[in-house]
């Protein structure tokens, strides 16, 4: 059941089930919690798990300036989410943009984060300081999506379904594995006028806002135990060597290449679910 809290002057959908200590995962784009469909389940017998839209997409509201969908205001929604139910302290997980609030959410808010799962992404900052043509060409949406408004928002509105599937197939190695229902609730979410304003927002934030904040932070290593998973046929996982990029920002970290594309928790579910559930019992038993 989805439910909604009020934070930060934000309306956060998000959903919870299970018991045990608290896991909060954040979804990426172009999708929304209903990513998690098939993976929270496997985690709820031993957890309890939060799934959230994050600020912008999905059932979650959609903030009208460019700088409210930076990675820090994302961060501080889900904070003040988890500390609503009562978790002082949780197990962080984050896919994509998910994941890059979950990084800054770790530096700002170092005390709450218990582990720290990031799902194939490099590092924001390197990604745009150290372009290579071959990650460019790829991620070409990073600069697309970053164009002034309303040039991207308003190519996109001619065909929502056309552009975002494109995202889909092109990242995640076609559509093969996608579950149907979450695909529905990709498509509900990417259709609004207002949705597709703030995803673009988010990479306008991301050059605009993050980058510089991150630049800051370059000699700071998060301490808590952390997880890198990637896909091992994406373009992460083949344009980088994805451990390397994170080994100055995470003091304690492992890493593992998954089967499949970016979208590998959608296309490889039971994996997926096996390598977070395996480190997070591990993590929780040493603590």
């Amino acid at each position: 059941m989805i439910r909604h809290a009020k934070v930060n002057g934000q309306s956060i959908a998000y959903q919870i089930s299970g018991s045990g200590p608290p896991v909060l995962m954040l979804h990426g784009f172009p999708q929304t919690q209903a990513m998690w469909h098939a993976i929270a389940p496997t985690l709820a017998q031993d957890f309890t798990v939060v799934t959230a839209d994050l600020r912008g997409y999905g059932a979650s509201s959609k903030p009208p300036r460019m700088e409210d969908m930076s990675f820090r205001p994302m961060a501080a929604d889900q904070v003040a989410l988890m500390a609503g139910l009562g978790f002082d302290r949780f197990h962080l997980i984050g896919h994509d943009r998910g994941a890059r609030t979950a990084h800054r959410l770790a530096l700002d808010w170092p005390e709450v984060v218990q582990s720290l799962t990031l799902m194939d992404i490099v590092p924001t900052h390197l990604l745009l300081n150290d372009l290579t043509q071959e990650v460019a060409r790829a991620y070409y949406h990073w600069f697309f999506l970053a164009q002034p408004a309303p040039f991207p928002e308003t190519l996109i509105g001619y065909d929502p379904d056309a552009y975002f599937q494109s995202c889909l197939e092109g990242w995640g190695c076609g559509m093969d594995g996608f579950d149907a229902d979450a695909l529905d609730a990709y498509r509900r979410s990417w259709n609004d006028p207002d949705g597709i304003r703030t995803m673009c927002n988010d990479y306008r934030a991301a050059i605009d806002v993050d980058f510089a904040l991150d630049a800051n932070d370059l000699q700071r290593k998060i301490q808590a135990p952390a997880l890198v998973l990637y896909g091992k046929d994406g373009i992460m996982g083949q344009a980088y060597d994805v451990a390397a990029t994170w080994a100055d920002r995470l003091e304690n970290m492992q890493s593992i290449g998954l089967p499949g594309g970016h979208f590998f928790p959608d296309t490889h579910p039971e994996e997926t679910a096996q390598a977070l559930h395996h480190f997070l019992t591990t993590v929780t038993a040493s603590t």
